[in-house]
């Protein structure tokens, strides 16, 4: 049971707990640099869908406009990453 739940976790729960308390302190200290609160991020979809239902489908050309842009970093990360592990 405790291998399955490693095997989940990626490491040890002790050790996960501490990896993710670090990252939250560095991503919050981060978030708090540029005036990022997570309110501000809930009104922005909040905002966003309230702009779909006013604007009507019209809107849903930004999501487009979201997803190539994404897709300009995310996709070529991905593919260097399954190439380094390919390697291995």
């Amino acid at each position: 049971m405790t291998e399955r739940v490693n095997r989940f976790l990626g490491d040890t729960p002790g050790r996960t707990l501490i990896k993710l308390v670090v990252v939250s302190l560095i991503v919050g200290f981060i978030m708090t640099i540029f005036g990022i609160y997570p309110v501000d991020i809930i009104e922005g979809i909040r905002h966003f869908f309230i702009e779909i239902w006013y604007r009507g489908f019209a809107a849903l050309g930004r999501v487009g406009d979201y997803l190539l842009l994404g897709a300009t970093v995310v996709v070529p990360v991905f593919i260097v990453l399954r190439l380094i592990s390919a390697r291995n």
